[in-house]
């Protein structure tokens, strides 16, 4: 087959340096989701709730709505994260989508306690990033540079 040009067929050449940060925070996200999902099937387990029941013991419970909400937030911080980094680069995305994970890792923690108010800090840190990848995003794309783009 006929290489088109100015492609590689190199199979696992490097992605751009900016853009493997920007691919931990996508994996860190995607590793916080399962660990929630997981902690669901626990109390699942733990209180005899059989899907697709969504309510029963309050602990379970709580680890349904942290999980829910964490994937509700994931469909915002995945696409604002990756434009981000396609007009800045992967440093400053990167260091911004680190601060929505450790909210979201706060506010699951948080929620699974027996005080489920102990997920509010997490919660604000992580809407403080959302709202920074989405200035972020939009700036891009009126062509307002911050700070040059990084590979």
């Amino acid at each position: 087959m006929k290489e088109m040009e100015g492609t590689s067929s190199t199979r696992g050449s490097r992605m751009p340096d900016g853009n493997h940060l920007v691919a931990i925070d996508t994996l860190l996200a995607i590793l916080l989701t399962f660990l929630a999902s997981g902690r669901v099937s626990q109390m699942r387990g733990k209180h005899s709730i059989h899907a697709p029941t969504t309510v029963g013991h309050p602990e379970f419970e709580r680890a349904f709505r942290a999980h829910a909400n964490t994937v509700e937030n994931l469909i915002l911080y995945i696409p604002l994260l990756w434009i981000a980094a396609f007009f800045y680069g992967g440093q400053l995305p990167f260091w911004v989508g680190l601060v929505w994970i450790v909210g979201r890792a706060l506010y699951v923690a948080g929620y699974n306690t027996n005080d489920p108010s102990k997920r509010a800090p997490g919660a604000y840190l992580g809407y403080a990033a959302l709202a920074g990848l989405t200035v972020l995003a939009v700036l891009g794309l009126l062509g307002i540079q911050l700070m040059p783009a990084q590979a």
